[in-house]
């Protein structure tokens, strides 16, 4: 199947100006030309939803660049499910330091007390709370996650 540049960015969830951009910066190979029209492919698609995968992933351009520049076209396809890149180590918190208490010296302790926090249920008792004053990138931060989940476990598996 073939796109043009509006429908490849709809397809993959970002701007058309995303896609040029990653074009320049090499992370997308350049497009075909049909006549005067651009025309992407399967393999643009799958990158640009790899991509987005490897940046809720919190690595930076330049790792996502060297991470798909040796990858094939199944392995790029593998990332873009979902399912965790090679080599990328995701380490977790154990219970001992989850649970740690934030120390009364920190100054963000007291900035705590009196604020408010909206919560937003991710599933049966699991929560992410965002204070209401939070910088409009905590707030996507927060609002990725349960889009995240949601795509996992739709609202009536929660």
């Amino acid at each position: 199947m073939t796109y043009k540049l509006d429908e490849l960015a709809g397809e993959a969830g970002v701007a058309p100006r995303t896609v040029r951009y990653y074009v320049q910066r090499g992370l997308l190979p350049a497009p075909e030309f049909r006549g005067k029209d651009t025309s992407y492919g399967r393999e643009h698609l799958a990158r640009l939803r790899a991509i987005k995968v490897l940046q809720q992933a919190h690595l930076p351009l330049e790792e996502i660049q060297a991470r798909l520049a040796g990858a094939g076209l199944d392995e790029i396809e593998r990332i873009a499910a979902g399912a965790p890149p090679r080599g990328l180590e995701v380490r977790c918190a154990g219970p001992e330091e989850a649970a740690a208490p934030l120390p009364a010296s920190t100054p963000r302790a007291g900035a705590l007390r009196g604020a408010r926090w909206e919560r937003i249920e991710i599933a049966d008792g699991v929560e992410l709370h965002v204070r209401t004053d939070a910088p409009e990138s905590s707030r996507r931060i927060a609002l990725d996650i349960e889009s995240r989940y949601t795509t996992l476990a739709p609202k009536g598996s929660r």
